[in-house]
């Protein structure tokens, strides 16, 4: 009997082992773990429910301002990342934007947009005050800098976020982003004074399980139990 449970117990071991370098990598990529070459340190952290997007940021009730760090991917390597706050609405139109892409040398840099509607996009000054806007890219991944003017007293503000797979240098406009559903959801609610590490839910929802989230540790842990049955039996 003792023989006939080696090849269970070797493939339980196999399964744990794979679920392992799956989760414990994907865990790794979560906020909490990003760091800067700056060595800036944010309160808030939030894993953005699409487009493997993350936001740090500091708000100063003092003088009503955010202090931002967005961190994300786009999706070619040509390509530019967004991250804006509307105030005037939920999505897309109205969105006062940050756009990072890379120069004819690779540098990366940002400049602002005005999205005043879905066929309207203008560049120049937004209508709030930025400062300290700086960018970094570093293994495919854009990361903005920047401080933001936000009312006074305001508990919240209506945030989106997008990537795209150009930037024409040339007119100095990114090239349309995808239509996907992720492309599509990328917008929430963010809670300024938000308690250090919090996963998002966007426009579209959010009920799904992610990798890296409190689900993937619940089935490691129903693996272990698994394999400690299997042992005893």
């Amino acid at each position: 009997m003792a023989s006939s449970l080696h090849p269970l117990l070797l493939v339980s071991v196999s399964w744990i082992s794979l679920l392992s370098l799956v989760i414990l990598p994907a865990q790794a990529a979560t906020c909490s773990s990003q760091t800067f070459k700056n060595n800036k340190l944010y309160a808030n952290c939030s894993d953005l429910p699409v487009l493997s997007s993350y936001l740090h940021w500091t708000y100063n009730a003092s003088n009503s301002s955010l202090s931002i760090a967005f961190v994300a991917t786009p999706s070619k390597s040509d390509g530019w990342v967004a991250w804006a706050i509307n105030p005037t609405a939920t999505k897309m139109a109205g969105a006062q934007t940050l756009l990072a892409y890379k120069t004819e040398d690779g540098a990366p840099v940002v400049k602002t947009f005005n999205i005043i509607s879905y066929s309207s996009i203008v560049p120049g000054k937004l209508a709030f005050d930025v400062w300290d806007v700086s960018a970094e890219f570093s293994k495919g991944t854009f990361t903005i800098f920047a401080a933001v003017k936000v009312p006074k007293d305001a508990a919240s503000v209506n945030q989106v976020w997008q990537v795209g797979s150009a930037f024409n240098k040339t007119s100095g406009f990114p090239v349309k982003h995808d239509f996907a559903p992720p492309n599509l959801q990328s917008f929430s609610t963010l809670y300024l004074m938000a308690n250090s590490t919090t996963n998002s839910t966007g426009g579209g929802g959010g009920g799904a399980l992610r990798i890296g989230s409190g689900g993937n540790m619940g089935l490691l842990s129903v693996s272990v139990l698994v394999l400690g049955a299997l042992i005893a039996f």
